[in-house]
């Protein structure tokens, strides 16, 4: 009987070892998965809901509980931290998080899914009561036991991504004076300044103050040691609780200390079937690995949790004795801030520029619905294309209610290598509640195909 190790117990991990217990039964394979929270198998992209109260309870989030998992023959051992990698003599060091205790385990099959951890930045008071990172559920509870504790209601939120502008969000459902302060130019750094200013605007209509430009310096403290402010070079910024959304790094210590391939942003290399690129019996998936951008042909680490589940459902395969692959990503991310959606897939004007592509831009302005019909929404269509062939490279799409999901289009015909000349004969759905005659995905597509052959 072989034994399968996997270390970490989230979408990447529990998936893999659940694909790999379908296929080989307990008596052949034998499964050991160690996890350090108290949760397996939860949706960490969900935190923010539960914590502005759209989601009601924390068990809403899990998939599958660690006894779940155990009744279907896999032997997960929470509260349990695996500290160092033996590859050469194929074992791991684990240590018990309640008693203390260290021991090894022995492997035929490795799976690395150690994930992302927030990135953290070492300032004077960062670890200060009232300063939160939000990862995981623990992370998630954590924060819900300070905001039930505080008489102030006054929050800063550190970063302007995805993670910063949906817990912004979420304070303000609690009734908090939210102000988020961002180094960057706009909020959304996964989107162009120009698009970026759309979700500036849209916050402080909302009454979230956004402080562009500014790179915070320290965490300052009261007498009791709790967070009362966040300082930046221009400024202070009152706060009664301080959140962390400045975004995740792959969490690959392990690896790095076993000497495993890391890619330029610190994730695994790994091969089409998900193995750890030299090391047949090692395969790693989900947040700790980097992955090929179809676009641009080069690795980048993507921490999102339905990549993290397709992973873990190759490398089930790979361990139970078949054969899947994964190409690769587009890039493709959609959230929301109130009712504001916002959307990309593919390449920003940056990337496109960092990989040495000729690109033009179009922007329009259009609608979720036929202007005439009820609730109409408005949206704004950002798309990128190559200058000589009128390759899509990637759309950009910031909207109200019925724009975010359009940027699905846009990521099939990304992977499918279309031109945007192409991508105007799609026959997409059309009826007066769902798009206007020209979708505006397509309106984006028609100009940009003007635009490449203006361009030459």
């Amino acid at each position: 009987m072989e034994r399968m190790v996997v270390i970490g117990g989230d979408a990447a991990g529990m998936s893999a070892a659940s694909q790999a217990r379908r296929l080989r039964t307990p008596g052949e394979l034998e499964i050991v998965a160690f996890e350090r929270s108290h949760f397996a198998s939860y949706s960490a992209c969900g935190i923010p809901y539960w914590v502005g109260g759209d989601v009601g309870h924390r068990d809403a989030l899990v998939a599958r509980t660690p006894q779940e998992h155990r009744k279907r023959g896999i032997d997960l051992r929470t509260r349990t931290e695996v500290v160092e990698l033996d590859v050469p003599g194929r074992r791991v060091r684990a240590r018990d998080l309640e008693s203390g205790s260290e021991s090894w385990t022995a492997y035929d099959k490795l799976v690395i899914a150690t994930g992302a951890r927030p990135v953290r930045p070492r300032l004077p008071g960062i670890d200060a009561r009232g300063v939160h990172g939000v990862q995981t559920l623990d992370d998630g509870q954590a924060l819900l036991d300070t905001l039930a504790g505080l008489e102030g209601r006054r929050a800063v939120v550190v970063g302007a991504g995805y993670i910063g502008v949906e817990m912004a969000e979420a304070l303000l459902k609690r009734g908090f004076e939210v102000t988020v302060v961002n180094r960057g130019r706009q909020p959304m750094a996964t989107l162009d300044p120009d698009m970026g200013r759309l979700v500036h605007e849209a916050m402080d209509g909302l009454g979230i103050t956004t402080v562009n430009d500014a790179e915070v310096t320290k965490i300052l403290t009261g007498p009791d040691g709790r967070v009362r402010a966040v300082a930046t070079e221009d400024g202070e910024f009152p706060a009664d609780v301080v959140v962390l959304g400045i975004g995740v790094e792959p969490e690959t210590a392990l690896a790095r200390a076993a000497g495993l391939p890391l890619g330029t942003h610190g994730g695994l290399l790994t091969d089409l079937s998900m193995r750890v690129r030299g090391y047949d019996d090692v395969w790693a998936g989900g947040d700790c690995v980097e992955v090929l951008d179809l676009v641009s042909g080069r690795e980048r680490h993507i921490p999102l949790g339905t990549h993290a589940n397709k992973h873990g459902q190759i490398i089930g395969a790979g361990v139970g004795g078949g054969y899947a692959t994964f190409p690769g990503v587009v890039g493709t991310a959609v959230s929301k801030v109130c009712d504001l959606e916002i959307a990309r897939t593919g390449l920003l004007e940056k990337e496109a520029l960092a990989v040495g592509l000729r690109f033009v831009t179009v922007t329009v302005e259009s609608t979720s619905r036929a202007g005439y019909y009820p609730d109409a929404a408005p949206m704004t269509v950002k798309m990128l294309a190559e200058r000589r062939t009128g390759r899509l490279l990637g759309v950009q799409i910031v909207g109200r209610e019925g724009a975010g999901k359009r940027v699905d289009v846009a990521a099939v015909a990304l992977t499918a290598g279309m031109t945007v000349e192409r991508m105007t004969a799609l026959d997409l759905g059309y009826a007066p509640p769902f798009s206007p005659v020209w979708d505006p995905v397509l309106v984006a597509a028609r100009k940009a195909t003007a635009a490449v052959v203006k361009a030459g």
